[in-house]
């Protein structure tokens, strides 16, 4: 069969420089689907994107759709047709199905049978509906209208090509009438352009001015803007959500560096990226110890005669943002970052649960404590907490509240306090995400811990829980975050004594009747999934939950352990016994002697499991009180000998009350070994 190059391009006006990849990706996709849902074959496809275009190349795509047999089975004869041969409603809803008459039904089988084929149809004559399909089916959240027509796309639109081969396909889509004519740049190249053939439209448009490629742009742009920082002696900060979007706002990227005035320098670097980057699409420049460069590199999308004009008009537009950041930064430090408390009074962290210099008070004394049991300093803990809000009431974080944290830092060490407490300032909002970084103090650590166990504690004590799709306050964040540095600080903080600390210093804003059982089994599930992605057996997670040890890091050195013992060969038949064991002490209805009393065996191996047991325990809870548990897992793996040999030689069920109850006491001495660590019933 002969294939052809297909292209597709929509012109329009300039598209969301945000959406522009997702848009050439889905467009591309529904194409795609469009094609292989009508049969017809390709070798690949290529999305191409610029800022006032969308396009799409088939390469090799099948001239002719195949032909189609239809083989449908109807009702069996005796159903089909009564007994004086007239045809029932089954056999005329199948001919009404087939869509002929039951005549041209087939008769001859035990069943009513219909086939035909149907002729493939020329694929020239199937794309423009391919591709008005696809074009129905962008992620566009909002479309809109132009002029008086009632057509609807994310930009109005300005032409259209599509070419099969050499010829142009017939057809209109969104008020456009197909074409061979693209447009080259708005200013290089104004005029139209003509596309001879689909494979020709890359070279075709770089002619005039057009690299409609997003992929070539994006590291022509990479690249250009690596090599200036270099000239400059520094490294770019080149975020790819910005690449991106740069990207998709020019058609012919020319990079150029532009300067800015050093005073600016004594602004934090960090709200001057910020307002560089969002505001203005540029990229700013380190030295080599990480330090903000006076420099920054815009890029644009005109080769001019004359570049200096270019960065003489960037570096002016972009002074009076930097001033902002200058004024504002320079108000905040005529008063101590404290008396910004002062302010916050008045500010609601939630209705019902106070203002937000009512949360930093609480943030303050349970970092306290938090510091106090995980090795840090309680003072310098309680000082940042009380001024971990304060930054929200500044100016700096006002114009720009990407600042916060950030601002409070650079004004705490203007104010003389400790470094760990300035850190902690920024420290307490981390991890901002999954696999983000991590407080670098014990006293960051504790003020972050502290704010996200409060709001925790504060919302679930309201009633206000987490639902499937919605999340206002962060919780599941929070939680994970708590984790996140507990266990990889190696933080050996125990959550039941902070959580009730925490609902303690609510008093009746909440209700406290089983709020802390709740905000615990909360954290501790977000634990599931984390090792889940990391590829620990569930049942791991499960066994250790089951002991419910109050510490994060506690909990994961015992799921650690467990994870390990599943490898050995033991384990396998001692958590079979511990389940059966568990099942057995369950349905035990009489009260458990206190102490196993050994003239009561009458079995050699009772004997023998009673020495192993006493052994065990002077051997592995030492072990477990040191939390070396994956060692006194190991050690309990020697039981699985006398505990074979028990079951298989004793009936704990004797007739004997005495004997039954002594071989119960046993079992459940066997049983509070291994809970020492986990409940390893739970891997059977």
């Amino acid at each position: 069969m002969s294939a052809l190059d297909f292209l597709v391009e929509l012109g329009t006006e300039e598209l969301p420089p945000k959406a522009l990849a997702k848009l050439a990706e889905a467009f591309c996709a529904g194409i795609e689907k469009g094609l292989k849902d009508a049969g017809l074959g390709f070798v690949k496809t290529q999305a191409y994107a610029a800022p006032r275009r969308l396009a799409v190349l088939v390469e090799q795509l099948a001239t002719q759709q195949p032909d189609r047999s239809i083989n449908l089975d109807g009702p069996p004869m005796q159903a089909a047709f009564d007994a004086d041969g007239e045809p029932t409603q089954a056999a005329l809803g199948f001919a009404r199905k087939c869509g002929v008459d039951l005549a041209e039904i087939d008769r001859s089988g035990p069943k009513l049978k219909f086939s035909r084929t149907i002729e493939g149809q020329p694929a020239s004559q199937l794309l423009p509906g391919i591709v008005e399909a696809s074009l129905n089916d962008l992620p566009i959240p909002k479309r809109m209208r132009w002029a008086a027509r009632k057509e609807e796309f994310v930009r109005p639109t300005q032409w259209l090509v599509m070419l099969f081969g050499e010829q142009v396909i017939d057809c209109e889509i969104l008020a456009q009438r197909a074409g061979r004519e693209s447009r080259g740049h708005r200013f290089h190249s104004p005029g139209q352009v003509h596309i001879s053939k689909p494979s020709s439209y890359l070279e075709d448009l770089r002619g005039a001015h057009v690299i409609a490629d997003f992929a070539e742009r994006r590291e022509l742009i990479a690249k250009r803007v690596e090599q200036l920082a270099a000239e400059q002696n520094g490294t770019a900060i080149v975020p790819p959500a910005l690449l991106d979007e740069v990207t998709a706002l020019v058609e012919w990227p020319v990079p150029l560096v532009c300067s800015f005035e050093e005073r600016f320098l004594e602004v934090p670097q960090e709200a001057l990226i910020t307002t560089m980057q969002d505001n203005q699409k540029y990229f700013c420049l380190l030295d080599a110890n990480g330090k903000l460069l006076p420099r920054f590199i815009t890029v644009a999308n005109i080769e001019s005669k004359d570049p200096a004009q270019i960065v003489s008009g960037n570096e002016k537009v972009v002074r009076p943002r930097l001033t902002d950041a200058e004024f504002f930064f320079k108000q905040d430090k005529k008063q101590k970052l404290d008396s910004f408390n002062d302010r916050l009074r008045n500010v609601v962290f939630q209705a019902q649960l106070g203002t937000v210099y009512d949360k930093a008070e609480r943030v303050s004394r349970l970092a306290g404590l938090i510091a106090e049991r995980t090795g840090g300093d309680k003072q310098r803990a309680e000082r940042a907490g009380l001024l971990c809000k304060c930054d929200l009431a500044t100016e700096m974080v006002g114009e720009f509240p990407e600042m916060q944290g950030i601002a409070g830092y650079y004004y705490a060490l203007n104010d003389g306090e400790p470094e760990d407490v300035a850190l902690a300032l920024n420290e307490q909002y981390m991890p901002r995400g999954a696999g983000g970084e991590l407080p670098s103090t014990l006293t960051g650590a504790a003020v972050a811990v502290a704010d996200k166990l409060d709001t925790l504690v504060g919302i679930f004590g309201i009633g206000m829980l987490p639902t499937g799709s919605k999340d206002p306050y962060a919780l599941r964040r929070a939680a994970l975050g708590v984790l996140r540095i507990l266990i990889e600080k190696r933080l050996d903080l125990d959550l039941v004594e902070a959580v009730n600390f925490a609902i303690g210093q609510f008093g009746g804003q909440v209700k406290s009747v089983g709020l802390a059982d709740q905000v615990l089994e909360f954290i501790f599930d977000r634990l599931r999934a984390r090792y889940e992605d990391e590829g620990v057996d569930v049942a791991a997670y499960l066994s250790v939950r089951a002991v419910q040890p109050g510490s994060a890091l506690d909990f994961d050195q015992r799921v650690q352990a467990v994870q390990a013992f599943r490898t050995l060969p033991e384990a396998a038949a001692l958590a079979a016994a511990n389940k059966r064991v568990s099942n057995l002490l369950s349905k035990f209805d009489a009260k458990l002697p206190e102490a196993v009393e050994p003239r009561w065996f009458d079995n050699a191996t009772e004997f023998s499991l009673y020495s192993a047991i006493q052994q065990a325990e002077q051997a592995v809870q030492p072990l477990a009180a040191a939390r070396q548990y994956r060692e006194a897992l190991e050690r309990l793996a020697h039981l699985r000998g006398p505990v074979d040999a028990f079951f298989e030689a004793v009936l704990v069920n004797a007739e004997d009350a005495s004997v039954r109850a002594n071989r119960y006491a046993l079992l459940a001495r066997l049983r509070g070994l291994f809970l020492g660590v986990a409940d390893i019933s739970a891997l059977g």
